[in-house]
């Protein structure tokens, strides 16, 4: 039995009757025939061709692949469908190539790897006056944020990045970097999310097979073929860079074969408000698209009176609502997931349970909506914060078996990879899926005492009765979860687990509440106790959740709360998979504003809860037996 085979990859297609045993007989033959006839006549030895080396499944490094020096850069400008600029002329987008030299001289055909970004060029400050001041009450008009100093604008050709070169193209890729729209030397608009977001890398992939005109320049200049490429691409990036393969992936274009987004932001929505309530991304206190669209607004200082008024302040001001937070058509036009519909590409997704920044519901969301599509779909989580790529011998396998078509049985691999809390981030748990079949929600009620701490069990204590809390933005969610009394919050904890306890989905939080004024924050934290110290991210905090009381019936209509009147409703914590160790127990905290994401009104607001009809749903590996046996 062959158990490791290597597999020298043929720039030509071959027809598919030919089975791997014909083929190895028909190379070897043609070998033979070609090396009897140079001996023949030169008696010299034939030199191998450099080409593409398989091993295990996956892409080898290639000697003749592997001298920077004889890589060939060139860069292009890509003609789009869409003018966003106003200019009245297709907007063109910049591309730089990086390819074997073997690509010219053996006329070799690659599948490539791509990456775009908005950040290739140059960004914006992030000083606190250039983003809104949260320090203002709920429903109030903020107060103007300060106008972001302009991003000098580059020139430089032919460069736009090299992240991803050294590892790939020695592999038998070819890599081509692009600047989003209104960035660098691109043409068009920022827009965050807008239809050009998503048609810029389509045209490049279409470039990529023949379909679309590339030039030498922005404006006129001689056309440009991609005549190296097999048409087959893949896509990659982190955060933003990881959004637009997604974006890319929604308008279904044809050789767009396989992406690999890390920490993708799906939904913008998502990524500045939850559940009606605005939230800052942890880190940028104040961010909205707006500042987004400042800090990336690199582009062509001419056009960028234009696209300053007709994106930043028509579209993405006149439209974003910092008052209600409410999800809205303009929301909803930067959702993602709105735009399944034409999806069609494999996706290996990867994302931290600890990212506050871009939060793990926005892979969860998509990779649950793949799966329903039938799209080909794995996800990998680690225990860390903003991004983290899947190991590399994954990511490996992904695309050598998508973009070069080597048969290594990735769709058989398990749909899901967990980091575990104690692990090495490159040795990751497999699992037949996330969340973990065997997770089932468990119902964890209220006990009374939660200025203190109060209880949470499995079964409901009948007239637990009402409590109350003080809202204090001054007060650190830290400062909170380890008080052992405080006004500000209430805390409900299991009993000691006397063994592991692992939870795998998404908690929600079901709670009846009344608030002394119209409007109010609501934060939630499902923490792990005793709180300690501790520099390990895992060890406190379980995941979170915000909300806003008053979209208590509906995301896209908040309406004024009465004062002391109750309100009831529900809502997800951000999604994740954990073992809470024996020793430990869980708490549910539940307070107002959260310094680190919320708006900042003055302290004072009463939450009153009512614990009778307040409940948390955890998910459970095992399910309320696991729980019972846990905290015997």
């Amino acid at each position: 039995m062959i158990t490791r085979e290597i597999i020298r990859y043929s720039a030509h297609k071959m027809p598919k009757r030919f089975s791997p045993v014909r083929i190895c007989a028909l190379g070897l033959a043609i070998v033979s025939i070609a090396s009897f006839s140079a001996i023949a006549q030169t008696d010299a030895p034939t030199q191998e061709k450099s080409v593409p080396i398989f091993k295990d499944g996956q892409a080898q490094p290639v000697p003749g692949f592997s001298k920077p020096s004889e890589w060939i850069r060139h860069d292009l400008f890509v003609e789009t469908e869409f003018d966003s600029d106003g200019d009245g002329k297709l907007d063109r987008v910049h591309v730089y190539v990086v390819r074997p030299k073997q690509t010219d001289s053996e006329g070799l055909k690659l599948p490539a790897i791509y990456v775009t970004s908005p950040y290739f060029s140059g960004v914006g400050s992030t000083r606190s006056e250039y983003f809104w001041n949260p320090q203002h009450e709920l429903g109030e008009t903020p107060p103007e944020r300060g106008e972001m100093p302009a991003i000098p604008h580059s020139k430089a050709r032919p460069g736009l990045n090299d992240s991803h070169t050294d590892q790939w193209l020695p592999r038998g890729y070819i890599l081509v970097y692009s600047a989003s729209p209104g960035t660098g030397l691109s043409q068009g608009c920022p827009t965050c999310g807008g239809d050009n977001e998503a048609l810029a890398p389509k045209a490049v992939v279409d470039w990529l097979n023949g379909r679309a005109r590339g030039y030498t320049e922005a404006d006129g200049g001689e056309l440009v073929e991609a005549t190296w490429c097999t048409g087959k691409v893949g896509m990659t990036g982190t955060s933003y860079n990881g959004t637009l393969p997604i974006a890319a992936a929604t308008t279904g274009v044809e050789g767009l074969e396989a992406i690999i987004p890390i920490a993708p932001n799906t939904s913008y929505y998502h990524y500045y408000r939850s559940h009606g309530l605005i939230r800052h991304p942890g880190g940028y206190m104040g961010e909205d698209i707006d500042v987004l669209y400042d800090f990336i607004n690199s582009g062509d200082p001419d056009k960028r009176a234009y696209c300053n008024e007709e994106i930043r302040t028509k579209e993405m001001q006149g439209n974003f609502d910092r008052i209600t937070g409410d999800y809205n058509e303009f929301w909803a036009g930067r959702d993602y997931l709105n735009k399944l519909a034409d999806y069609r590409t494999p996706t290996l997704m990867a994302h931290a349970f600890n990212d506050w920044n871009v939060m793990p519901e926005h892979s969860v969301r998509i990779y649950q909506a793949l799966k329903e599509k039938g799209v080909p779909s794995q996800i990998f989580f680690h225990q860390g914060g903003h991004g983290g790529p899947p190991p590399f011998d994954m990511m490996n396998r992904w695309f050598t078996r998508y973009l070069h078509g080597v048969e290594n049985g990735v769709e058989e691999d398990p749909k899901s990879w967990i980091v575990r809390e104690s692990d090495r981030q490159d040795q990751p748990t497999a699992y037949p899926d996330y969340p973990h079949p065997d997770a089932s929600l468990v119902s964890l009620y209220l006990g009374k005492g939660g200025n203190e701490s109060g209880t949470l069990h499995l079964t409901s204590q009948p007239d637990q009765g009402q409590e109350k809390l003080i809202d204090d933005v001054n007060q650190s969610g830290a400062a909170l979860a380890t008080a052992s009394e405080s006004a500000n919050r209430l805390l409900y904890v299991t009993p000691g687990l006397t063994g592991d306890l692992h939870l795998s989905g998404t908690a929600q939080l079901t709670i009846r509440l009344a608030s002394d004024k119209p409007a109010a924050n609501l934060s939630v934290w499902l923490v792990s106790l005793p709180y300690t110290r501790s520099r390990r991210i895992t060890d406190n905090i379980i995941t979170r959740g915000w909300a806003d009381p008053q979209n208590h019936k509906s995301l896209t209509e908040s309406e004024p709360l009465v004062p002391g009147q109750f309100y009831e409703f529900s809502f997800d914590l951000q999604p994740d998979d954990q073992v809470i160790p024996a020793g430990q127990r869980i708490g549910l905290m539940i307070f107002s504003s959260d310094r680190d994401f919320t708006l900042w009104p003055a302290p004072g607001t009463e939450l009153t809860l009512d614990l009778d009809a307040t409940r948390i749903d955890l998910p459970i590996v095992g399910g309320r037996a696991a729980f019972e046996k846990a905290t015997k």
